[in-house]
C-alpha cells in the first residue's frame, strides 16, 4: 500500500473557458499527463491525496464530469477544499454525492489502514513569503501594486481573519484523528510554512498534535526544485502543486 498525492488539479470538463492550458506550455494536454502519469504508478489499493483548487466549477452539477474522472483513476483519493473550490458544497451534501472511492476532510479526520488524515484549507498568512522561489513574481506584486491603501488595508484585515478562522479548523480537525494511529497526515492547500521551515502558527498546531507529514499545495510557477521543503521538529512538509510535480503524483508513504 501506497499513499500518493497531487493538488491544483483544476479541472474544468464541465465548464468552458476555464483550462489551465492558457497559462503556458507546461500546462498543455495537463489531463492527459495526470491521467496518464497517475495510471503510472498508483495501484488500486493506494490512497492518493488531492489537498485543494481541484475543479473551476462553480455548482455541484457541473462538477460532476470532474468527480468521475477522479473515480475513474486507480486507487481511494481523498479531497480537501481548495480556493477556488466554489462547487464545494456542505459535508453532509458533498458525502452523499461522491462515489466510493472518494473520501472528503471538512471538519474532521478519517482513519485509513491505520493512517490517520485531517486538515483544512488554511489561507494567506504574513508569516512568510514565496515570492522568492516564484517564475514570475512581478505578475503578483503588480496585482497587489494595482490596490489602493484603502483596499490594502481591507485585504489585510480580511485575509488575518479567514486565517484565524482556519486555524481553529485546523485543530478542530486534528483533534479528531484516530489516537492509535500509527501515521499522522494532515491536508492544507495553503502552505503551513514557509520555505526555511521556520516556526509558523500553523506548524505548531501540526506538532502539537504529532503529525507526521504534511502534504499542500496552492503555490503555482515555482522554480522548479527551488523548493525541496523537508522536515522540521517532526513533520516531514511536501509541496504537491500538479506543476511544480510536472503532473506526476508525489509518494508520501510506502507500506
Amino acid at each position: 500500500m501506497t499513499i500518493w498525492a497531487i493538488a491544483d488539479l483544476h479541472l474544468a470538463f464541465g465548464v468552458s473557458g476555464k483550462s489551465m492550458e492558457k497559462f503556458g506550455s507546461l500546462w498543455s494536454n495537463y489531463t492527459e499527463k495526470i491521467a496518464s502519469q497517475w495510471r503510472s504508478c498508483v495501484g488500486q489499493e493506494d490512497l492518493v491525496l488531492i489537498p485543494g483548487d481541484i475543479s473551476w466549477a462553480m455548482r455541484l452539477d457541473q462538477v460532476v464530469p470532474d468527480i468521475d474522472w477522479i473515480s475513474a483513476l486507480p486507487g481511494t483519493k481523498v479531497l480537501l477544499r481548495g480556493n477556488h473550490d466554489y462547487w464545494w458544497p456542505s459535508r453532509s451534501k458533498l458525502e452523499a454525492f461522491l462515489p466510493k472511492d472518494i473520501l472528503c476532510i471538512q471538519n474532521n479526520a478519517l482513519l485509513w489502514n491505520n493512517v490517520a488524515i485531517g486538515g483544512t484549507r488554511l489561507w494567506d498568512s504574513s508569516e512568510y513569503s514565496f515570492l522568492d522561489y516564484l517564475e514570475n513574481p512581478e505578475a503578483l506584486l503588480e496585482k497587489g501594486m494595482a490596490l489602493s491603501e484603502v483596499e490594502k488595508e481591507q485585504k489585510r484585515s480580511e485575509d488575518q481573519r479567514i486565517f484565524a478562522r482556519e486555524l481553529q479548523r485546523l485543530e478542530l480537525s486534528l483533534q479528531q484523528m484516530h489516537q492509535e494511529a500509527e501515521v499522522r497526515i494532515a491536508l492544507t492547500h495553503y502552505p503551513p510554512i514557509g520555505a526555511e521551515l521556520l516556526p509558523s502558527k500553523a506548524s505548531e498546531i501540526l506538532e502539537k498534535y504529532q503529525v507526521n507529514y504534511s502534504i499542500f499545495g496552492h503555490l503555482h510557477g515555482v522554480v522548479l526544485g527551488s523548493l525541496p521543503f523537508g522536515k522540521a521538529r517532526g513533520v516531514s512538509y511536501h509541496l504537491a502543486s500538479a506543476d511544480y510535480l510536472r503532473f506526476h503524483p508525489i509518494r508520501i508513504l510506502h507500506q
